[in-house]
């Protein structure tokens, strides 16, 4: 019995000794199977996740590249500015970080919810910002509590800096963190989330020339993310400065004569194309755009009837008024219509068919010759001469100087303006041109808009008998050492073919416009230069007599442009303010200011200039239809 249990007992210790053994060797089998897929498998996987849990990247925003005046000085500049960003790997609690940056930031959970699912595209272990521009208080209290909320960094990040506040603020332009849409673009593929770049203006149309190359330091952390050692770096490469057209002090002379007008004004050099003043008033903040723009401020941005988010030199499309009789004068005189002594007896109005078309001096202008109606605005002269032309000569005549189209002066989004045909009404309404809306086009109404940079080009086009510069806002790009990387010479965008006897004609008549008696655009007038230049009132909707006021978005524009000196011309000047009513009373001042501001900092004049008398005789001045 006793032999029986011990064999029995050998056999149970031999079963045992057989299963452990087969299960020591499955087991064996399954590290071995495992270690050989670490080891093969996931090798590059796996070393990848140790050097990411030992070492950590830190971009080094490059500075942007400043914005220079013309002649050197600093328009737009950088400082520093600290960023809030995360490392999602290292986060272990999601929401309850969150929940702390919420209270301390002041920021919507779901903004930097949707910033932290933005960055998912990006290295695991690479930073994302999650709020940029963070003040003095809130960078202590993540420093003192870094070793609690783990995964969180301090970027240092230079922004934008804008001494001079709104100043050329629709030209500069701002910047502000790229966009899911940019990032999605090509031009924009190396740029991370966070980042800034140009929104508008200069800032957007240079950007390639002003970002620079951002750098970075691989650092080796602990277990604890405590900084131990750089293993690598590189230097960041601060972008390219941009050197204006612009004169600074000119440029703040333009903007404080159009005050807080909804306004524009262009100063070109005739003989260059170079912009010397490009304002839009009134103006905005751009730094509120790098940050966290108030939801007060951007309301009133947005309510504000005067615009103040909108380029008006560059996108602003005007009826061009009176100014355009200029171009009606050179297609009558070069299709040998009229000549210099043509008269025409003005009565207040003139009848086509069935309507009645009227001159703004409801007493007539009695007979006036070229100059007379150049120099009192008489639209009768015009609307006889307009009708003898018809459309399509006087749109051809407008085409030579550039009008209809884009000039090209180096900033996006800039407009056509529109110059009408018959053709283009057939084909638009599906009906015939008539007579009668020859007339209100002959005297820059109707269908018929300009913007204010092309009105300066026009103006300058003239000033030298039909040779038309670029208008351009930049003269060179300059490297870090101040070297020229690229510049923009003058290019002359086309030549008007035209009589140098009849370009005179029409600069007579500029001439008397500011000089003589009776002239409405006397309020730009200089006793120490000779000023040529057109007033222009063009009507916003038409309006019947009405004995009440009228309220400010149905109240007319008006416009003014101007070449000076008028022997030797050096630049031009087209002026716009919207519902200002009355080209002479509104729109001449400005010009005057900004003339005269030119040419004392030439030293050419001094003292007081302008008429009393003139800007009372322009004040009445109205092209009213």
């Amino acid at each position: 019995m006793k032999s029986h249990l011990t064999k029995r007992g050998g056999q149970d210790l031999y079963r045992r000794i057989y299963a452990l053994s087969i299960a020591a060797v499955v087991i064996f089998l399954v590290l071995l199977g495992r270690l050989w897929f670490l080891q093969y498998i996931e090798q590059d996987v796996l070393k990848e996740m140790s050097e990411n849990n030992r070492l950590r990247f830190i971009p080094v925003a490059a500075s942007r590249g400043s914005l220079l005046d013309r002649n050197g000085k600093v328009l737009v500049n950088n400082t520093p500015s600290y960023s809030l960003a995360v490392i999602p790997n290292e986060v272990k609690d999601r929401d309850g970080l969150l929940d702390t940056l919420v209270q301390v930031l002041k920021i919507d959970r779901s903004e930097l919810v949707s910033k932290w699912e933005k960055g998912k595209g990006k290295a695991k272990y690479f930073p994302v910002i999650l709020a940029s521009g963070i003040n003095r208080d809130q960078l202590e209290y993540f420093e003192e509590n870094s070793l609690r909320l783990t995964g969180i960094e301090i970027e240092v990040k230079p922004v934008r800096e804008y001494p001079e506040g709104a100043f050329a603020s629709h030209l500069l332009g701002y910047i502000g963190e790229i966009s899911e849409k940019e990032s999605d673009l090509p031009e924009f593929a190396e740029y991370h989330p966070g980042d800034y770049l140009g929104k508008s203006g200069i800032e957007r149309s240079y950007e390639k020339f002003l970002h620079g190359d951002d750098g970075g330091r691989q650092i080796e952390v602990d277990a604890r993310g405590r900084y131990l050692r750089t293993v690598s770096e590189t230097l960041p490469i601060a972008g390219n400065s941009v050197m204006l057209t612009i004169d600074k002090e000119l440029q703040k002379a333009a903007e404080k004569a159009l005050g807080d007008k909804a306004a524009a004004a262009v100063v070109m050099e005739i003989n260059t194309g170079e912009i010397l003043a490009f304002a839009s008033a009134p103006g905005f903040d751009p730094s509120l755009f790098s940050g966290r723009m108030p939801p007060e401020k951007w309301e009133a941005y947005l309510n504000d009837k005067r615009h103040p988010l909108e380029n008006k030199a560059l996108k602003g499309q005007y009826p061009p008024g009176s100014t355009f009789k200029i171009i009606t004068a050179l297609a009558g005189l070069s299709e040998g219509l009229i000549d210099g002594n043509t008269t025409v007896n003005c009565k207040g109005e003139y009848k086509l068919g069935n309507t009645t078309f009227r001159c703004w001096n409801k007493k007539g202008h009695g007979n006036v010759n070229l100059k007379g109606a150049m120099r009192e605005s008489c639209d009768v002269y015009f609307y006889i001469l307009g009708e003898r032309l018809g459309i399509d000569r006087i749109a051809r005549y407008a085409r030579m100087f550039g009008l209809g189209e884009a000039m090209g002066c180096g900033l996006e989004n800039e407009k056509n303006g529109f110059v009408p045909t018959a053709e283009w009404k057939e084909k638009k309404f599906g009906k015939k041109w008539f007579k009668g809306e020859t007339l209100p086009v002959s005297i820059g109404q109707g269908y018929l808009l300009m913007t204010p940079i092309q009105l300066a080009a026009m103006t300058a086009g003239v000033a030298t008998n039909g040779k038309i510069y670029r208008p351009h806002l930049v003269k060179k790009i300059l490297d870090r050492d101040g070297k020229t990387v690229k510049e923009f010479l003058p290019e002359v965008l086309r030549s008007v073919d035209l009589k140098t006897e009849h370009f005179q004609a029409v600069k007579d008549g500029l001439l008397a416009v500011v000089n003589e008696p009776r002239g409405t655009g006397a309020a730009a007038r200089l006793y120490e230069v000779k000023v040529a230049g057109k007033t222009g009132t063009s009507q916003v909707v038409k309006m019947k007599d009405s004995k009440g006021p009228v309220a400010y978005e149905h109240r007319d524009h008006a416009l003014f442009v101007a070449f000076a000196p008028y022997d030797k011309p050096e630049v031009a000047v087209a002026v716009v303010v919207e519902h200002g009513e009355h080209g002479g009373g509104a729109a001449a001042p400005v010009a005057g200011q900004i003339l005269r501001r030119y040419f004392e900092g030439k030293g050419v004049i001094r003292g007081k200039s302008g008429s009393e008398e003139g800007a009372d005789a322009a004040d009445e001045e109205g092209d009213a239809e």
